[in-house]
């Protein structure tokens, strides 16, 4: 590996961890140089890792081991701890979504960041697909004129397959909620194209989790831009056995556009005044978990960011305040 590659650390090896650890691996210019996970290698399937593991955060600085930045992918309510352990260490951070469970914690990281002078990395990896891209450009470029309505539909499956007893998924402490676990990301894509929301209303309901989390699996949002316009939010976990959709619904006064599929990674709608779609580049497959389905596979993108960032070469895609940012407005919609 050359001298020049960006040292990285992943910490949580779990699904998505994992999903870290591989886009470094494959990324030229990003080096892997240690894991940490509380639960054994063996356990975990990865013995063949090839880079020192530990068992704790602890064990990891005490080794003295150099790195530049550490990508916490534990569950969401140890993202602040270990997101301000690392920074106060003097690392850069990458946390996965949700930043954190609450915009005090996510205040606090950004003051730290701050005065450590390091970056914060937030993994909302839709912000890469193809046609969120082309739904932001429409906006910035003012092609649909004045929006009237956001209707944006997440329907998946999570049932006992994904909460599985005694697993940290489906607590109030680690998991948070429907809202932060499964849908942040799209709830993001909300925020990066349409803007902050006010005059939120909400009705949540649990229909088929009762014996497998603490929150709702269902519920429907109404609220306002700030630029104007009106929007709406419908989700659901209960549906039966697979994912249906998450979509996203755009009437204005010179169009509209609907983005669907599993993952928002289709533009399924599209009839604009003097405007000719272009074709858009194929977006990654969704990530794919045996019995549960996620989101498409975007943290190679996320990773190429952090290396461009700390290389001088691009900006943050998602940072600190913007995630801050996401994480209040699931609070204001609770």
């Amino acid at each position: 590996m050359n001298k020049e590659s960006v040292k990285f650390v992943v910490i949580g090896c779990g699904h998505i961890g994992k999903r870290h650890i591989a886009m470094i691996q494959n990324q030229v210019e990003a080096e892997l140089v240690a894991v940490v996970d509380k639960r054994a290698p063996e356990e975990l399937g990865i013995s063949e890792i090839g880079v020192p593991f530990f068992y704790s955060v602890d064990e990891l600085l005490a080794s003295g081991l150099t790195f530049e930045v550490a990508n916490i992918a534990v569950p969401n309510g140890l993202h602040a701890s270990m997101a301000l352990r690392m920074l106060r260490a003097g690392k850069h951070v990458v946390i996965e979504k949700p930043m954190t469970l609450s915009s005090a914690d996510a205040e606090e990281i950004i003051n730290v960041s701050e005065v450590v002078q390091r970056h914060v990395f937030v993994v909302m990896q839709n912000r890469y697909s193809p046609p969120s891209v082309w739904l932001k450009e429409l906006m910035d470029t003012g092609k649909l004129g004045d929006i009237y309505m956001v209707q944006i539909n997440c329907f998946w499956n999570r049932d006992q397959r994904y909460y599985q007893s005694g697993d940290w998924r489906g607590t109030k402490d680690l998991d948070g909620g429907t809202l932060y676990t499964q849908f942040s990301h799209f709830i993001d894509i909300m925020y990066w194209v349409f803007g902050d929301i006010k005059n939120i209303t909400g009705r949540f309901y649990d229909f088929n989790h009762q014996q497998m989390t603490a929150f709702e699996d269902s519920g429907v949002l109404t609220f306002e831009f700030e630029r104007g316009g009106v929007g709406s939010l419908s989700f659901s976990t209960a549906v039966w056995d697979k994912n249906i959709e998450s979509s996203m619904t755009v009437i204005g006064s010179q169009g509209s556009v609907k983005i669907g599929g599993q993952y928002m990674d289709k533009v399924e709608y599209c009839h604009i005044r003097d405007y000719q779609m272009p074709e858009l580049p194929p977006t990654q497959p969704g990530n794919d978990y045996g019995s549960y389905k996620g989101s498409a596979a975007n943290h190679v993108f996320v990773i190429q960011n952090v290396v461009d960032v700390l290389r001088n070469r691009d900006t943050v895609t998602t940072n600190a305040k913007q995630g801050a940012t996401v994480v209040r407005i699931i609070e204001d919609m609770y």
